[in-house]
């Protein structure tokens, strides 16, 4: 690095959030290198208290989120232009579908669109009364519950407002590109400076970032998993180790090609090979089950859509499921909105509410139904063949029985992890490259900051694995309790997002500017 850069990064690096958020990673894992047992008790305790006291307020929230988020893109308001005055799109409306779904879905894509409709359909969820588990009857309550959790309202918090408070910000006032420019419409100009802005991206990275190291963490023991069940290799910490290095080497590679080759290549490539799955499955698996299991599912999930969201009745299934899954989405929501700001220049308001709230969504449910669906199927016509090996081994095991039981099933447990690998390096490389940005400000933050972070990150799941007794599990409930100061940020784009939409609107000529009303 020259020593221009060398300034360049001095300079642009804000020290104090990058000191905390990475040095609170850092004593996660000091302290749970001494003593992880306590460290899981007390984000058990966290996790519990975060659910009880929060959960309402996140079903009330993303359903809010939503809302808001549908009626501003369905106005005139939606036809406002987001970015610079004149700016059209940088990328193919594919491309920014890609990153949008493939850095959402993430690990969850493989493995969670596996297990979680077979958990439903092995116990269906409380909301759905009168339905015996393992029957076709519970087939669509399974698939209409994982559709809720990775849903509409899931995916509004990924951008279907938040985007359009950044980007206002961003391009019109000159605020940086870090989380706390969601708190620009009520600080203004002290948030550049403010110790509330420093908490904002701090709360804002360590929810992202640990909701990263969980997800390398449990590709190197799932895939280590997969690889012994398919070509014998030993399920061992080196094995998983070799498999973290092999994903961050990929990512190193596409932090070095920048976000114009790097995560667009990379999620072009997720997505034609999930579609190329898809498609393989519906026409030579079974199809005809794939499509009406999605329908009639998505048909409950739908007519039932109220209901479901906002279930209050057993708390415990509430933050084992559905609020665990909520809570996630809230976390890593401020830092995806961070990236769909960055790619989202030239497009209007309608177009990214429909591609994050809609398209990504009804993309997520359908793949659920193509790998979920498959799994319920072969446990019909033979129980046990799926639920065996995923109460015994868990998610990856579940993944392999499923894709061992498809056409050609000699190889497509291979093409799955293949699969898996993508998207995390995918997930990563994109958080990587938002949590720069929330350090540095900037939509093209210095190379060697997105190299630190997503090394960082691999090392730190490598020694949590190395832990093991829970360390990797903890992170995963820690993101929740992340997600309780971060839901709050959010808060106030449900009123701010309309009036900043409205004032564009004005801008552009799109209302008039005596239209009050």
């Amino acid at each position: 690095m020259s020593k221009s850069d060398q300034i360049s990064l001095k300079e642009k690096v804000n020290w104090p959030v990058f000191i905390l958020s990475g040095g609170l990673l850092l004593l996660f894992v000091l302290l749970s290198i001494v003593k992880v047992d306590m460290v899981k008790h007390y984000v058990d305790i966290g996790f519990a208290l975060s659910i009880r006291y929060f959960g309402a307020y996140w079903q009330l929230l993303l359903l809010a989120t939503f809302i808001v988020g549908a009626a501003i893109a369905f106005s005139k308001y939606g036809r406002v232009r987001l970015g610079n005055p004149g700016q059209q799109p940088d990328m193919s409306l594919f491309k920014f579908i890609a990153i949008v779904v493939t850095s959402g879905l993430g690990a969850g894509g493989v493995f969670w669109a596996a297990a979680e409709p077979m958990y439903y359909f092995m116990e269906v969820p409380p909301m759905h009364t009168g339905i015996i588990a393992g029957t076709k009857e519970a087939v669509a309550p399974a698939l209409a519950q994982s559709y809720m959790s990775w849903g509409f309202t899931a995916w509004s918090v990924y951008g279907a407002i938040s985007t359009i408070v950044i980007m206002y910000a961003h391009h019109h006032k000159g605020m940086p590109l870090k989380p706390r420019t969601l708190l620009y419409p009520i600080f203004g100009e002290k948030i550049r400076d403010s110790i509330w802005g420093t908490l904002a991206d701090v709360f804002c990275i360590i929810g992202a970032a640990a909701g990263t190291i969980g997800p390398i963490g449990f590709l190197g023991l799932q895939v280590s998993y997969g690889v012994n069940s398919v070509f014998g290799w030993p399920d061992t910490f080196t094995t998983q180790v070799f498999i973290i290095v092999a994903l961050i080497t990929i990512v190193l590679f596409s932090t070095l090609t920048g976000i114009e080759k790097g995560i667009q290549w990379l999620s072009k490539a997720n997505v034609v090979m999930a579609v190329a799955i898809a498609f393989f499955l519906l026409l030579f698996g079974p199809g005809g089950f794939i499509i009406d299991s999605f329908i009639s599912s998505f048909g409950m999930y739908t007519s039932e859509f109220i209901s479901i969201s906002t279930f209050r009745a057993d708390q415990e299934w509430l933050g084992s499921w559905m609020l665990f899954f909520f809570g996630w989405f809230i976390g890593f929501g401020p830092l995806v909105s961070l990236l769909v700001a960055r790619i989202a220049g030239g497009r209007k308001i309608r177009e990214v509410f429909l591609v994050v709230a809609i398209i990504a969504p009804l993309a997520a449910n359908f793949w659920f139904t193509i790998l979920g669906g498959t799994g319920i199927l072969q446990e019909l016509k033979n129980a046990g063949s799926i639920s065996g090996p995923l109460m015994e081994g868990g998610l990856p095991a579940a993944i392999i029985a499923i894709a061992e039981e498809m056409p050609l099933g000699f190889m497509m447990p291979f093409v799955f992890l293949i699969l898996t690998m993508l998207f995390v390096v995918t997930t990563v490389d994109s958080m990587a490259y938002s949590i720069s940005m929330s350090v540095t400000g900037a939509g093209n933050p210095p190379k060697m900051v997105r190299v630190f972070w997503a090394v960082i990150m691999a090392v730190i799941a490598t020694i949590l694995i190395k832990i093991g007794g829970g360390g990797i599990g903890a992170l995963q409930s820690f993101v929740v309790i992340a997600a309780v100061p971060v839901s709050i940020l959010m808060l106030s784009l449900l009123w701010h997002a309309p009036r900043i939409a409205k004032e564009m609107a004005k801008a552009q000529g799109i209302i008039e500017e005596n239209v009050e009303k």
